[in-house]
């Protein structure tokens, strides 16, 4: 049945089939039960290259090719790739690993900051703001989607392992990038959103739809925390390979 609305993103069908399955073109490929999704750049494939893992398949768009890797670890495998970033890619990736068996997903990559935090802080995101269009097919509409309690435990233990401090947050999930205008900047921070990306909400409607957990944790990039000169830092690079082994070791004890 679809609900109907004036605002089109609003509008949801719960009930009829998708026209294009997620598993389509890849109906025999088996992955493994965890996956860590990231967003860190040149270090998935040089990491994946130094401990031979395999590339069990490639994920084909038309700008660019996404390597699916199995990791083969002592105790089981682990799924690894470096997603395209977006909330509409990525979840296109999401739904397929999903539909190929993946069903505990840790996801890293790194975030802007509302709120004044240092650059390469770890963050543990709690809930994610819906402002974004992809979510809303997955998941009826609402404000907030609350991300699943047992992964964001399985981070914050791992943490708590490593003796790394971390903030639980809620973020700010947008599509628009270059939209992040001052007053609305001013106003996501007054609501409670300490920092702001372009894919978890989206990411978790998705999971939840196809019955896969997932969490995700974040590090600090650039700075929007003074609305009147951005700070572009240096993009976090110095936590992306600390971000990919802190995810792999989540996922051996998730």
């Amino acid at each position: 049945m679809i609900t109907k609305n004036e605002i089109p993103v609003l509008e949801y069908d719960d009930t009829s089939l998708e026209v294009i399955a997620p598993d389509h073109d890849f109906e025999d490929t088996k992955l493994p039960e965890k996956c860590l999704f990231t967003f860190l750049g040149d270090v998935v494939d040089e990491y994946a290259k130094a401990h031979n893992a395999n590339v069990a398949r490639e994920f084909i768009t038309v700008s660019h090719n996404v390597n699916i890797y199995i990791l083969h670890e002592d105790q089981e495998d682990i799924c690894l790739v470096q997603s395209t970033i977006g909330a509409p890619a990525a979840t296109s990736l999401m739904d397929t690993l999903v539909s190929c068996g993946c069903r505990k997903v840790i996801a890293v990559g790194s975030c802007g900051v509302l709120a004044d935090l240092p650059e390469n802080a770890f963050l543990v995101p709690t809930r994610a703001l819906r402002d974004e269009g992809t979510s809303y097919h997955y998941l009826p509409a609402s404000r907030y989607i609350e991300l699943d309690k047992e992964p964001i435990a399985a981070i914050e233990d791992t943490f708590k392992r490593h003796n790394l401090p971390f903030t639980p947050c809620t973020t700010w999930t947008t599509d628009g990038f270059f939209r992040e205008t001052k007053d609305m900047v001013s106003y996501r921070l007054e609501e409670g959103c300490q920092v702001v990306e372009m894919e978890c909400a989206a990411l978790a409607a998705c999971c939840r739809k196809r019955g896969a957990s997932f969490g995700q944790f974040l590090f600090t990039a650039d700075s929007l925390s003074n609305v009147h000169e951005y700070d572009a830092r240096d993009f976090g690079k110095d936590s992306h390979e600390k971000a990919l082994l802190l995810g792999l070791d989540i996922l051996r004890n998730f």
